[in-house]
């Protein structure tokens, strides 16, 4: 089981602008495409600069969530404020989060690497915690020695 740690966490928002994945759930590889597209897009269009320029630090949020009965995902920022092309303010709760650690060459092998990890070892062999739902995200916070680190936050409840 990869290297996590149990955090509580006090509510924060996150300000995304998103794309509906069309995917099957399982499909990992369709899903894997669509977000790499989506993160291409919004890289060359200016939709991420635009909520660089209101966000409260450098963090870059990949923010996945079920809203009506759609697989959502969104590039994201910390911030109180609102922007005109934003299509979602996401609530993140206060409470316990699985939090798992990672660095990979690029933000996309970070996001697959950590989702990967939590989704297919930590949750699953999990005793003493369970995701129930809601928004997680891969949480994009830097750049050393050419590779891109982060961590995964994904609320959880105690069972």
């Amino acid at each position: 089981m990869g290297n996590y740690t149990l955090e509580q966490k006090e509510s924060f928002t996150v300000l995304g602008m998103g794309t509906d994945l069309k995917s099957h759930y399982t499909d990992y590889a369709g899903i894997n495409k669509e977000k790499l597209d989506f993160w291409h897009a919004v890289q060359e269009d200016g939709r991420l600069d635009a909520l660089k320029a209101v966000a409260k630090n450098d963090y870059i949020f990949a923010v996945n969530e079920a809203v009506n009965h759609k697989m959502m995902h969104y590039a994201g920022v910390l911030t109180d404020e609102t922007l005109p092309d934003a299509t979602r303010v996401i609530q993140f709760p206060k409470g316990d989060y699985l939090v798992i650690q990672g660095e990979a060459e690029t933000a996309d092998a970070l996001s697959n690497t950590l989702t990967g990890i939590a989704f297919g070892q930590i949750l699953p062999e999990a005793k003493d915690f369970a995701y129930v739902g809601g928004p997680n995200a891969t949480v994009e916070m830097g750049t050393r020695n050419g590779s891109v680190y982060g961590e995964m936050w994904i609320p959880v409840v105690k069972k």
